[in-house]
């Protein structure tokens, strides 16, 4: 169970969780709470027990030996860390793990049970899923919530989604079923370049995180990774005629469905995002 020596006083503070395996399609999802994570700064609250929910054979602690020979034991485990972001007038709750192997509806009561000693205000999960999306065009992120409000309020849409689901799904559920407010931001991860990383969904997903939150975050060198990314796969698609036909025809498909409304709207967000970073510059 989740212990807290120290319990810290919060403001206001959202959750945004991401969960490496199923739900996390080119480690898209994961690599943007990491982004999040070191570009706030953010600092360590809790861990789970991961004796209560990880088959060890299935995910292995990990060795490591440091530059002065000492090696050390890394368990799996979900962790939550805090983050203070300069000039935002809310705490920022980060939980980063892995989708546990057992004791699932455990697992998401401890979740659900920390945001609420913590006066969690709202819950985002992320996630990333492999799709037929060409990957020279944005990276399509789903918007989804149960809650009324935040639909209005971010204008999101409930989710249709039927068929299995991973940990990701379990929370939202349990979210809308306790009365949390929650969305939840998946990513479309090319499925013919699936092995992570994907650093073009990650971008996508933290720039989705900026929008709801209406906060600057710091991207780093994560606009460059991905573009060498894209460029990278131009050149394995362009050794391959089959892929590069196959390329086309998703973007002409890709092209046919984006009206020229959604595009404005995208500038949009893009200028409202240039706005918020030379506000917290100044």
């Amino acid at each position: 169970m989740i212990e807290l020596e120290d319990f810290p006083e919060l403001v206001d503070p959202v959750m945004v969780a991401a969960f490496e395996g199923w739900n996390d399609a080119g480690e898209a999802a994961s690599g943007a709470i990491a982004h999040l994570r070191d570009m706030w700064d953010a600092q360590p609250l809790a861990d789970l027990d991961s004796e209560e929910y990880y088959d060890y054979q299935v995910n292995r602690p990990i060795i490591a030996v440091d530059e002065s020979g000492i090696r050390s034991l890394t368990w799996p485990a979900t962790r939550i860390y805090v983050a203070r972001v300069p000039l935002f007038p809310r705490d920022i709750v980060l939980v980063q793990g892995i989708e546990p192997n057992m004791k699932w509806q455990q697992f998401v009561r401890e979740i659900l049970g920390l945001a609420a000693e913590l006066d969690v205000s709202m819950i985002i999960t992320l996630g990333a899923l492999l799709s037929d999306t060409p990957h020279s065009r944005p990276v399509p992120v789903t918007s989804t919530s149960s809650d009324p409000t935040l639909q209005s309020l971010h204008q999101l849409e409930a989710s249709t989604y039927e068929g299995p689901t991973g940990i990701v799904g379990v929370l939202q559920e349990a979210c809308g079923r306790f009365g949390m407010s929650a969305l939840s931001l998946w990513a479309a991860v090319p499925h013919y370049v699936a092995q992570p990383p994907c650093p073009k969904a990650t971008l996508a997903l933290v720039r989705r995180v900026e929008d709801i939150l209406d906060v600057p975050v710091p991207l780093g060198d994560l606009v460059e990774e991905a573009r060498a990314w894209e460029v990278g796969v131009d050149e394995l698609a362009g050794e391959d005629e089959e892929i590069a036909e196959y390329v086309r025809q998703l973007e002409e498909v890709r092209d046919a469905v984006d009206l020229p409304e959604a595009s404005g709207e995208a500038i949009a967000r893009e200028f409202e995002r240039y706005l918020r970073r030379r506000g917290s510059e100044s």
